[in-house]
C-alpha cells in the first residue's frame, strides 16, 4: 500500500511538474498582437490602376457595408463568390439607392493570380465599391480578415469566405439577428452565420473519426473558451464597427482558431452574439486537412485560454496602426 502511495505521489508531481512547464513554454512563446503593415499593404489600386490610400477602421464610417473577403490561392473558386455576392448587392442599391457599399478582398500571399482575379471586379465596378488588399506575405485566415477589417469603411463589417459556402443572401438573415440585440449606447454587438442546425445530416455523411475530431473540437471550445455558442467556425460573421474594432484590436491568433479568440474576446468585453441558422453547402478545395487542421486548433485553444490566464496575453485597447 505504501508502495502505491508513492507511485500516485510521483505521478502527482510529475503532472504538476509538467503543467508548470506547460504554462512556462505558452507564456514565453506567446505572441503579441501585430497590427504593422508592410509599405505596400497602405494602398490598393483604382480601375485605372492609381494607387490610394487605405482608410482606417478608426475613422467614422462611411458605408452602410463592407464585406471582407480573405482569399489565399482562390483564383478558381472566387470568382463564383463574387459574381454572387456583387449580384446581390447590386440588386439591393438598385432597390435601394441610399444602400452603400464595398468589397474588400484580402488577398493573403497567394501563389496564384487571386489577385489578378480580383481586380477584375475593381475595373468592372470601380475601386469605390471593389477593392483589392495584397499581403506580402502570408498571415493566415485570421490575420487576412484583421487588415481588410481595419482598411474598411462600413458601418456594419461582414466576414465572407471566398468559397462561397454560405449563400450570400444570407447576410439579412445576420442582419436581423444583429439588429435584434441590445448593442447599447457603444453600438457593441456581433451576429455570427451557424451551421449547428445541419449538425445532424453531416455526421450522418461523415466518418466516426471525422465525426470523434469534430465532436472533441467543439468540446475543447466550450471548455476553454467560448460557451453558448454552437458554431464557432462559421466564415459568415456580421460585426458593428465599433465591436469590428474592439475584438480585432486584441486578436492574437491569425490561423485557423482565430474565431474562437474573437469570440473569447468579445464574451471578456460582454459584447452581445446572436447566432444565426444560415445556408451552408460544402464546396470543394478546403485548405482544411482535417486531422493536423483540427489538431493544430487544439492545441490553439489550449494556448488561448493558458496564455490569457497567464497575463501573457491581454485585451487591448484600440489602437491605430501603422
Amino acid at each position: 500500500m505504501d508502495f502505491l502511495c508513492e507511485i500516485i505521489q510521483a505521478l502527482v508531481a510529475l503532472a504538476a511538474l509538467g503543467l508548470i512547464v506547460l504554462l512556462v513554454i505558452v507564456h514565453l512563446t506567446a505572441g503579441m498582437v501585430n497590427l504593422r503593415r508592410h509599405e505596400k499593404e497602405k494602398y490598393f489600386l483604382t480601375a485605372k490602376g492609381e494607387k490610394e490610400l487605405f482608410p482606417s477602421l478608426h475613422d467614422a464610417h462611411s458605408r452602410d457595408l463592407s464585406v471582407v473577403v480573405p482569399a489565399y490561392n482562390e483564383e478558381l473558386r472566387m470568382p463564383v463568390m463574387l459574381e454572387e455576392a456583387m449580384e446581390y448587392l447590386e440588386n439591393r442599391q438598385k432597390k435601394n439607392p441610399s444602400f452603400t457599399y464595398e468589397v474588400i478582398v484580402v488577398d493573403d500571399g497567394s501563389k496564384d493570380k487571386t489577385t489578378e482575379v480580383a481586380l477584375r471586379y475593381t475595373r468592372k465596378y470601380s475601386a469605390d465599391k471593389v477593392r483589392v488588399l495584397t499581403l506580402v506575405e502570408n498571415r493566415g485566415k485570421g490575420g487576412a480578415v484583421r487588415m481588410g477589417t481595419f482598411s474598411s469603411r462600413g458601418k456594419v463589417i461582414l466576414m465572407a469566405d471566398a468559397d462561397g459556402a454560405t449563400k450570400f443572401a444570407d447576410i439579412e438573415k445576420v442582419e436581423a439577428g444583429l439588429h435584434s440585440l441590445n448593442s447599447g449606447p457603444e453600438n457593441m454587438a456581433i451576429a455570427c452565420g451557424s451551421r449547428a442546425h445541419l449538425e445532424k445530416e453531416s455526421v450522418a455523411e461523415r466518418s466516426v473519426f471525422r465525426t470523434f475530431l469534430m465532436y472533441g473540437f467543439h468540446f475543447l471550445v466550450w471548455f476553454f473558451c467560448v460557451r453558448g455558442i454552437k458554431d464557432t467556425q462559421c466564415g459568415f460573421k456580421l460585426f458593428t464597427r465599433e465591436a469590428a474594432l474592439k475584438t480585432f484590436s486584441s486578436l492574437h491568433v491569425e490561423r485557423w482558431a482565430f474565431d474562437v479568440e474573437l469570440l473569447y474576446i468579445a464574451q471578456c468585453f460582454k459584447i452581445p452574439i446572436a447566432e444565426v441558422a444560415v445556408n451552408w453547402t460544402e464546396i470543394e478545395g478546403s485548405k482544411l486537412v482535417p486531422f493536423w487542421s483540427w489538431l493544430q486548433m487544439g492545441r490553439d485553444l489550449i494556448s488561448i485560454r493558458l496564455r490569457y490566464l497567464t497575463g501573457a496575453w491581454k485585451l487591448q485597447s484600440p489602437h491605430k496602426t501603422d
